[in-house]
């Protein structure tokens, strides 16, 4: 007789689904670099993470024991592939952390070796033992005194807790070594991980209440399933924080600089250049490569301007934010973008120039700066002239 406890279908199938979903995305970058272990370990993990709780959902036990005609087959099925999933965990650690190729890859024979030898005996044991009713989600407990039934559920769980152990384990020491990212994400693995092992406790707890006459059956249905889905989840997470997370730098430093570029940009964005080649970007396009054109634009309309920038007017509101306080590096980006302001004045009225020209072209050190420069009241159109800072120079010579 069968029961229906424990979480439902749709938690099972979720889960599965987010895997499979991060292991499609891996797939373009795994037939890229097929030769790659690290890579093909990550892919390994995710395809049979998403497959284990396929295989767990209540509904899926059931449909592969109807369409195989074998009570309870599904048992055997979700076991190897639990099996795998925890040698996979090990293989990808393996391959990740830093060590000589060959100790790497004999690590990685030993290890697809013994899980390989696992989920054999998890089948034999399975053919040789005898499980006449079908149990779809207190199997473990049922069984667990039935021969060799009850050694194909040893198997699978003390196979899946030792790999989960040291995982855990290195995954700790490994995180002392370490920081940045890959710290990061191995801090996230070690509770998950030790959410993992936790499920193997709890299903030998189970076990041996069942040994004992203690009727603990809710730890198999109800209690153990509870901490799959955020194991998976954390262990997903720990993996692919270190493997994302420069790139999400990157993005995030991208996007920091699109905002403090935008006074500059808007400031220029009209300006007419006529040599230089701009086309609409996707929508698709990534903040680096936005970044990329606004910064050319930017460059662009800057090299237009040059033959109207005056170096009277940056002289003179340099002077001036020297006088209010500012310190050099402050004054400096205010002067230059005075200058620029006055040269899209000039550009835009049409009006000529008196100053000398300068011996070499003016080329800005750093954009940021001077883009946060235009936000200051004290750069406008009124005052990026040479009449208004010389106005203000003399009254403080004066005073």
């Amino acid at each position: 007789m069968s029961h229906q406890h424990g979480p439902n279908n749709e938690a099972f199938y979720i889960c599965g689904i987010s895997l499979l979903l991060i292991c499609l995305f891996k797939v373009p970058a795994l037939l890229r670099r097929r030769r790659d272990p690290l890579l093909s370990s990550v892919v390994l993990l995710l395809l049979d993470g998403g497959f284990v709780f396929f295989l767990s959902a209540p509904e899926s036990i059931s449909a592969i024991n109807r369409a195989t005609g074998i009570v309870n087959f599904a048992a055997p099925v979700a076991y190897s592939a639990l099996a795998v999933f925890g040698g996979a965990n090990l293989l990808l650690l393996v391959n990740w952390r830093p060590s000589p190729p060959e100790q790497r890859r004999r690590a990685s024979r030993i290890c697809v070796i013994t899980y390989s030898l696992v989920v054999v005996l998890i089948i034999v044991f399975f053919w040789l033992g005898d499980a006449p009713v079908e149990q779809v989600t207190l199997f473990d407990w049922y069984y667990a005194d039935t021969p060799w039934i009850r050694e194909m559920i040893l198997t699978y769980l003390l196979a899946q807790g030792v790999a989960t152990t040291t995982t855990f384990v290195l995954c700790w020491r490994w995180s002392k070594e370490v920081d940045g990212f890959l710290r990061a994400g191995l801090r996230i693995l070690v509770p998950g991980y030790l959410l993992h092992v936790c499920y193997d406790v709890i299903k030998l707890v189970a076990i041996y209440g069942r040994w004992t006459g203690h009727q603990w059956d809710f730890l198999v249905d109800q209690v153990a399933p509870q901490t799959a889905a955020p194991s998976a989840a954390l262990v997903v997470i720990g993996f692919t924080l270190p493997l994302a997370g420069p790139r999400m730098a990157q993005t995030m430093q991208a996007l920091r600089q699109l905002r403090d570029l935008g006074p500059l940009w808007r400031e220029l964005k009209t300006v007419p250049t006529p040599g230089a080649i701009r086309t609409s970007l996707p929508l698709w396009s990534s903040p680096s490569v936005r970044l990329t054109r606004r910064r050319t634009s930017i460059f662009d309309a800057l090299l237009t301007l040059a033959p109207a920038y005056d170096s009277t007017v940056r002289d003179k509101a340099y002077r001036a934010a020297l006088d209010r306080g500012d310190d050099n590096p402050t004054a400096e980006a205010t002067a230059d973008a005075t200058m620029i302001v006055a040269a899209r004045v000039k550009q835009q009225t049409g009006s000529s120039s008196s100053a000398a020209p300068e011996t070499e072209p003016w080329r800005p050190r750093d954009l940021v700066p001077l883009s946060r420069a235009l936000t200051s009241p004290f750069v406008s159109s009124r005052s990026a002239s040479p009449q208004h800072y010389g106005a203000r120079v003399e009254s403080r010579q004066h005073d």
